[in-house]
């Protein structure tokens, strides 16, 4: 036993008492050897547990030279001759005479230095301290090997000393003790010769006993504990273990790892050495005399305090091999096996790994709480109580009739992409008995799961006891049919959470997903090997969420190989037809919609045939958008015409508006302004119906424009103003910019150029695109989360403009040129014929004017643009007539399918 961070391993031999003998009496191992006239060999070898039988006359002189008499000069000499009770006492305490106590604080060592533990030692010391004092006041510290109980116990009873004039004292706890062995040691390290003396000896004062290790004797410390609490109202008692004693009116305190620093937090010295976790590793890596780590070694030092889950006696371990190793080479031996951890060998010692202080705690567990840990060691990321169940819910019939699994998080009914029932796994591990929550208590309780925070992912498998549950399962022959299971439970989870990310709820799913991201990635990396059905299904489900992210290449990558799949040939025809719907949208956020076409238009077919109203509208909005950038215009808008059509006909009142925001940008590509604002009109109502203000606020973004195409500055500034207040209430940086955009080109058409040039500084600005907004989902627009080649254009759309205001024709000329080049990497070809008008208007060589002429009619019969009054005036006009429209022209974004 160490008092500090170290295992919770308590030898209670002839060695341990004669170590804690010593460091009671004040000596070091030398000043012993001293005053004994014994070799300082003889002690160190004596305390390492090298001499099992040593020599009489050498235990006499060692007694004698510690001052030891009575009844602990007996008891000494006794276990050195192997004569003892099982139960040890932690320290010294002298015979005191009847009745009389022994001095505050007397009979346990220091505690040694704690890390890390303020909290809890405050928390324990005030539920010791309660009054009135409870009967049977046992508070039970428990959790896995090496977590620091015993030094939280020390250190707990050193600070509340003060209040127990009766004494404080403790006794470790022995294999094979009885109810008598205990009794009769809580006896002696009380002062009292005999345990029927114990009630007299309690009865004046409170007094604490500190019980370490009631795991190794468990019935005869609670028949113990029980027996004093009878007759002992007044004692508290404070345990150490891998698990409850199990006592009416016990309150248990599991005892959590150490914290490390989160995933998000930069891997940098001034940031992470106050997480508790870095701390003990700096500090452990001082003892043995190492440099603080080199710069290049602190992305090491975070991942390595990772991986051991902040548990002490891995980085104990892992510390002891800085002598040799530096943290970068630790990372790379031991990172990806920290179960083979180990203390490094001193001459004979048996070395002690992690596998050995997991493995302790996983034989205390009984054959459904080991099964129940083994199916959970699969879970990567935290974990909700509902994710836990659907692990542990009983294996499925052949059939599947009795698939138990419950809801994730969402009913089944609120999906409408939720694509057919849970294949049945055809290795079924060892079944999980019992009540789930029963069993998430009892695995608490033996500290092998941890619980962070308050919200539903809060539950967490410590990574070196996920390795060693993982590595049983796979011994039992049960970790594929384990696979296939959190597979399945995945792929239940991602489709209720689908038809979130199309809404007002799209930021919040996002999350969610991100929460569970690398379950989900685990999930879908087995399953394409081993259940490519449930994998298609689980894909199909993730593609808005990596469209989101940014993620569309690898999310196409996956599916494309997913749907090519021979095996998935016969899957559900719903759960294809929802993954080439992601694919083609995917496709689209890298250019190679055109590409996916094919399977777009599969999917609407398929969708019509299963009458899936949910999924033919998602697919048409997807086509409406490939089939604009390829140029079938017409098609686009037929599409967009079938979904309002088809999303009026069923009542789908928010579907309607999607559809109605879609064709808004037709009418606005054919020239029809006023049919334009009646659409918006239309959008604003409907969303208004629906609740989705994020839509209306969209659409009211897209009327300013509408209002700056007219030539009605001061109302597209009005309204852009209200819009981009409302956009960054709702965290949507990207429309936020869009609507600066309207502002600032009205301003700077209607002459307000001081305005103007404050709202470029900010498009300008990286800050106006800080954060992550939701994505374009209906419209086939870049994500808003990130700056965009449009984003360049508008600002030198502005330049452009300004540069017209004061009469710099040369400037106005060459920052057109950039707002058509800008505008080209963009995929709305509207934005690259308003840059050519002002190009066409500015421009006083008639070879490059005659040339921009040529591109802006080629841009029109691609795009089938028909360019508005005032912008067909400027072209045919004389070149410095007026300045340009500077339009600035987006296709309605709203949130969808697209």
């Amino acid at each position: 036993m160490t008092p500090d961070h170290g295992s919770d391993r308590v030898p209670g031999g002839f060695d341990e008492l004669l170590r804690r003998r010593r460091l009671a009496a004040g000596l070091t191992q030398a000043e012993l050897a001293e005053r004994a006239a014994v070799g300082i060999r003889t002690v160190r070898d004596l305390e390492r547990g090298r001499a099992s039988r040593p020599q009489r006359t050498t235990v006499e002189l060692l007694a004698a030279a510690l001052g030891l008499a009575g009844q602990d000069r007996a008891d000494f000499v006794a276990l050195a001759r192997g004569q003892a009770g099982p139960a040890v006492e932690f320290g010294t305490v002298p015979a005191p005479p009847a009745r009389r106590l022994p001095p505050r604080g007397f009979g346990l060592p220091e505690p040694g230095e704690l890390i890390g533990r303020d909290r809890d030692v405050a928390d324990l010391a005030a539920m010791l301290g309660e009054q009135p004092r409870v009967a049977r006041g046992v508070v039970s510290l428990v959790g896995i090997a090496g977590v620091g109980k015993t030094g939280l116990a020390l250190k707990v009873a050193r600070e509340v000393a003060d209040d127990f004039p009766g004494g404080t004292s403790g006794i470790v706890m022995i294999e094979g003790s009885t109810e008598g062995d205990v009794l009769s040691v809580v006896a002696t390290v009380f002062g009292v010769g005999r345990a029927s003396d114990l009630a007299a000896r309690f009865s004046d004062a409170p007094s604490l006993l500190l019980v370490d290790a009631v795991e190794r004797a468990p019935g005869a410390a609670a028949e113990a504990l029980n027996r004093l609490a009878e007759i002992a109202p007044t004692l508290r008692v404070l345990t150490t273990g891998r698990h409850p004693v199990g006592l009416p009116g016990e309150r248990v305190r599991p005892v959590a790892p150490l914290e490390v620093p989160p995933v998000d937090v930069p891997a940098d010295l001034a940031v992470v050495a106050d997480y508790p976790a870095v701390a003990l590793l700096l500090a452990r890596l001082r003892q043995i005399g190492r440099e603080p780590p080199h710069p290049d070694e602190m992305v090491a030092l975070v991942e390595l305090v990772r991986r051991l889950g902040g548990l002490p006696l891995a980085i104990e371990l892992a510390a002891a091999h800085g002598r040799v190793l530096n943290l970068n080479e630790i990372l790379d031996r031991y990172g990806n096996r920290l179960l083979d951890l180990g203390s490094p060998p001193v001459a004979r010692e048996t070395v002690v790994t992690l596998r050995d202080a997991v493995a302790a705690s996983y034989r205390l567990l009984d054959a459904d709480e080991r099964a129940a840990l083994r199916r959970l060691s699969v879970l990567r990321n935290r974990w909700s109580v509902e994710l836990a169940e659907g692990m542990l819910a009983p294996d499925p019939a052949p059939d599947g009739s009795d698939d138990q699994s419950p809801p994730v998080d969402h009913p089944a009914s609120a999906c409408p992409n939720a694509h057919g029932a849970d294949p049945a796994a055809t290795t079924p591990g060892t079944p999980v008995a019992g009540d789930p929550i029963r069993l998430l208590d009892r695995l608490l309780a033996h500290g092998l799961i941890g619980a962070r925070g308050t919200g539903p992912l809060r539950f967490r498998v410590l990574d070196v006891v996920r390795d060693f549950a993982a590595e049983r399962a796979a011994a039992d022959g049960e970790l594929a049919a384990i696979r296939r299971r959190h597979a399945s439970v995945f792929a239940r989870l991602a489709a209720r959470v689908a038809p979130d990310l199309a809404g007002a709820r799209l930021v919040e799913a996002v999350g969610r997903l991100d929460e569970v991201a690398g379950d989900l990635w685990t999930a879908l990396a087995y399953s394409a090997n081993d259940d490519p059905h449930t994998a298609l299904r689980l894909a199909g489900n993730l593609a808005r969420w990596w469209r989101y992210r940014g993620r569309d290449v690898a999310g196409r990558q996956w599916l494309r190989r997913l749907l090519d799949d021979p095996r998935t040939a016969d899957a559900d025809p719903a759960a294809r037809a929802w993954a080439q719907v992601g694919v083609a949208q995917l496709a689209q956020e890298h250019g190679a919609g055109p590409q996916e076409l094919p399977a777009a238009d599969a999917a609407v077919a398929t969708f019509r045939r299963l009458s899936d109203v949910a999924g033919e509208l998602a697919a048409r909005n997807v086509l409406c958008g490939l089939w604009t950038a390829i140029g079938g215009h017409d098609e686009a808008r037929q599409h967009g015409e079938a979904a309002l059509e088809l999303a009026t006909r069923t009542g789908r009142i928010r579907d309607m508006a999607v559809a109605q925001n879609n064709l808004t940008w037709h009418e606005i590509r054919r020239g029809d302004l006023p049919a334009a604002r009646r659409r918006l009109a239309a959008v604003d109502r409907l969303a208004g119906e629906c609740g989705e203000e994020r839509l209306r606020v969209l659409a009211r973004a897209n009327l300013a424009e509408v209002a700056r195409l007219e030539g009605r500055y001061a109302d597209a500034v009005r309204h852009g103003r209200r819009v981009e207040s409302a956009l960054a209430e709702l965290g949507d940086p990207g429309h936020r910019r869009r609507a600066l955009g309207t502002v600032g080109l009205a301003l700077a058409e209607d002459g307000r150029i001081d305005e103007a040039t404050a709202v470029l500084a900010e498009l300008r600005s990286r800050k106006a695109g800080d954060g992550a907004g939701p994505a374009e989902l209906e419209s086939g627009l870049p994500r808003t989360d990130e700056i965009t080649p449009r984003d360049d254009g508008i600002c030198a759309l502005i330049e452009a403009s300004l540069a017209v205001q004061r009469g710099d024709r040369e400037w106005a000329a060459e920052w057109y040129a950039a707002a058509v080049q800008a505008c080209a990497r963009s995929r709305d070809l509207r934005d690259v014929a308003e840059a050519l008008v002002g190009l066409v208007a500015s421009t006083d060589d008639p070879t490059a004017r005659a040339a921009a002429r040529t591109r802006l009619d080629q841009v029109c019969r691609e795009g089938g643009i028909t360019l508005l009054p005032r912008e067909r005036a400027l072209v045919d006009g004389p070149a410095a007539a007026v300045g340009p429209s500077g339009s600035d022209t987006v296709p309605p974004t709203a949130s969808g399918d697209g």
